[in-house]
């Protein structure tokens, strides 16, 4: 199967790339840089750019899956032109993607789009699967509902849609994880705000494997790319510093101490979701790493 990939360089791409190769399919994938275009038989890059609306026709030729990946990370300091980033990043480029195979012929059959569990609004009670309907209506949430919409076209096309709400990614390649982890290092870590604050996540390692089995499956629809184990802030902070054999001594911080550092996107650290992977369950995927402390003690260890 020939598979074109869209934010191949990232860490979750990286690491559904390598998968997808060992699995001999074949990838192209889109770059916006030059210097990073490789011509081998299974894997070739292509140039593109969403903001100038360009992209290079070739990239579609023998393609039977787009796995769409691109998009600014949510991870930088939310200013006002990096929130616009952060839409237009995500809404331009499946738009290019859209327009490409609208005018031109080819034989994709499916997109596999990356999503947000942004999109469920936080709350202490709710327990949310892929029938949940209810929407955030804070700036992330809007994000993610925009993203879904700019995917969703593609049915009109014949193609099979999927997009993958994927919770916080856990490896130690790069993500939210490596970043929790640093400060309970070096004996200065501690929870977030009550600490109670449910946050729903998935291994790096099934993440990619999740996204196989979507494309070898043909499942269509939302898919909460998330373990069936949830955990609690503080429980974590305590988890991983057990993990590592670090002491915690330090109260919490609280939320306005983390808004005056980080500003809007501190929001992150303190969202509240009970997020379960019904329709991979149902779908017979099986998660190699279920629970958090299996998860945890394969990164940390």
């Amino acid at each position: 199967m020939k598979i074109l990939v869209t934010g191949a360089t990232g860490l979750i791409g990286s690491e559904l790339v390598e998968l997808l190769l060992k699995k001999n399919h074949s990838i192209n994938y889109l770059t916006t840089s030059e210097k990073k275009i490789v011509q081998k038989e299974n894997y070739k890059g292509f140039l593109w750019n969403p903001s100038k609306k360009q992209i290079d026709i070739n990239s579609i030729k023998d393609v039977d899956v787009i796995v769409h990946l691109a998009g600014a990370s949510i991870s930088k300091r939310w200013t006002t032109s990096y929130k616009k980033e952060l839409l237009d990043s995500r809404v331009e480029s499946s738009n290019l993607l859209f327009d490409l195979l609208q005018n031109n012929s080819h034989q994709v059959q499916q997109i596999v789009s990356a999503s947000g569990t942004a999109i469920y609004p936080d709350s202490f009670s709710k327990i949310y699967t892929e029938d949940s309907q209810e929407i955030d209506t804070g700036f992330l949430g809007n994000v993610v509902v925009e993203w879904e919409k700019s995917v969703t076209q593609f049915e009109t096309l014949g193609l099979k849609v999927s997009k993958l709400r994927t919770g916080i990614v856990f490896s130690n390649k790069g993500g939210a994880l490596v970043e929790m982890v640093r400060p309970i290092r070096f004996f200065v870590g501690s929870g977030f705000g009550s600490g109670k604050q449910v946050q729903s996540w998935i291994h790096l390692s099934d993440v990619a494997r999740l996204y196989l089995y979507v494309i070898e499956n043909q499942i269509s629809g939302t898919v909460n790319a998330v373990a069936p184990e949830t955990i609690s802030n503080q429980n974590l902070t305590k988890l991983i510093a057990k993990t590592i054999n670090r002491p915690l001594f330090l109260p919490n911080i609280p939320q306005f101490v983390m808004q005056l550092i980080l500003g809007e996107m501190s929001s992150l650290l303190f969202t509240n979701k009970n997020i379960i992977p019904q329709k991979a369950l149902a779908a017979g995927f099986q998660f190699e790493f279920d629970t958090t402390q299996k998860a945890l003690e394969n990164i940390l260890t």
